[in-house]
């Protein structure tokens, strides 16, 4: 199995600033911006997002007292994000810090090339219409995923002020099918009209490489437990320090899940400075692997983490330039190497901005195979 490197063209990010030469603001603070987005994943994303922060008085600025992110978006790629996330570190007593989300993600056409990443080759004219003797479908490498989530982490200081303990839950419900062609083709003339045909993810479940009781979905509720060591200098915005952990997640059939497994997570991510204020490097390392049981196919592109949990590897989380959950298996691992500059900086309606521009370089590789289901051929 090859590592897939990817040396891309810089981004063009805005975000929110860090208040280290800022006025500390209080009270509450509003951010929306309309989500417009484009990948090849995904396609034209449209929607919108509201940032809520209470700052208090001021005296934790640039810390908040509790934040709020809602997002609702729509992709014309057929998906659809409706989510909920909550952040504070001072709400809870005791000092402890709790995350949450809820939410309903809907993929029409989700991507799915197969297991264990160069192990299941691609081509790429199975699902390009511009190739005239290979084209199959566009919908050739998709299927269905609907999953409704609720998660809480928990973490608070442990022995001294960088290190802490962190334990927490979550229940997903998942459904998957193959992608519904009636109603994409729904009002379209024939010359646009997909073709009804099997896709890959309905040759894995009929050769039985995805086992039946994986083939629909399920619920998956899991506890997770582990340390977190945290030396940034700042959270949002860091220029120095490092931020690691170690997470292990449990998935098991007493919490009502229909399978039973449990991975490990490891997680490095360092920054320095090279021009104070503007320049910075960053880089990631992550490991995860299924060290008991067999996860269902449909969880293996999730990488836990001790903020929010994402999605890869492959995509613009993850592995950037690489299709998204094209590295799938039972162990991965990858690296991420980027250059930060943040070349202006502005307050627009009483927010502090900055643009930036980022250079990086991202590489994954699938360690352990997922093995195919009991009775696959």
């Amino acid at each position: 199995m090859k590592i897939r490197l990817c040396l891309l063209a810089v981004l063009i990010l805005a975000s929110q600033m860090s208040g280290q030469e800022q006025v500390a603001k209080t009270g509450f603070s509003f951010g929306g911006v309309p989500a417009i987005a484009y990948n090849s994943d995904a396609g034209w994303t449209y929607g919108l997002i509201v940032n809520t922060y209470n700052y208090g008085d001021g005296s934790m600025y640039p810390d908040y007292r509790y934040s709020l992110y809602t997002e609702w978006s729509r992709t014309t790629g057929g998906g659809g994000v409706n989510k909920l996330f909550f952040d504070s570190k001072y709400l809870m007593p005791k000092d402890i810090r709790i995350t949450s989300e809820l939410s309903y993600l809907t993929e029409a056409m989700l991507p799915f090339y197969g297991l264990n990443g160069v192990s299941a080759e691609y081509r790429p004219g199975f699902e390009s219409e511009d190739s005239t003797t290979a084209y199959i479908s566009r919908a050739y490498y998709r299927h269905l995923r609907n999953t409704v989530k609720f998660t809480a982490d928990f973490q608070r200081k442990f022995m001294s002020d960088n290190l802490r303990w962190i334990g927490g839950f979550g229940f997903l419900n998942t459904d998957v099918d193959t992608v519904d062609v009636a109603a994409f083709n729904e009002g379209k003339d024939a010359v646009d009209q997909l073709p009804v045909v099997d896709g890959l993810y309905a040759e894995y479940r009929d050769k039985g490489w995805i086992g039946a009781d994986e083939a629909k979905g399920g619920k998956t509720n899991y506890v997770k437990f582990g340390l977190v060591y945290d030396t940034r200098d700042n959270e949002s915005n860091p220029m120095s320090g490092l931020w690691a952990e170690g997470l292990v997640t449990v998935v098991p059939e007493a919490l009502g899940s229909d399978f039973s497994y449990t991975t490990l997570t490891l997680t490095h991510r360092q920054y320095f400075t090279i021009i104070p204020k503007d320049l910075s490097f960053a880089y990631r390392l992550g490991y995860q692997s299924v060290v008991s049981g067999r996860a269902p196919f449909f969880m293996l592109p999730y990488y836990q983490s001790s903020y929010q949990v994402t999605e890869g590897l492959g995509g613009s989380k993850s592995l950037r330039g690489i299709l998204k959950n094209r590295i799938v298996g039972k162990s991965v691992a990858f690296a991420n190497l980027e250059a930060r500059w943040k070349f202006y900086r502005t307050v627009i309606f009483n927010q502090n901005l900055y643009l930036a521009l980022n250079g990086f370089m991202d590489a994954g590789k699938v360690l352990a195979n997922q093995p195919i289901a009991d009775g696959g051929n």
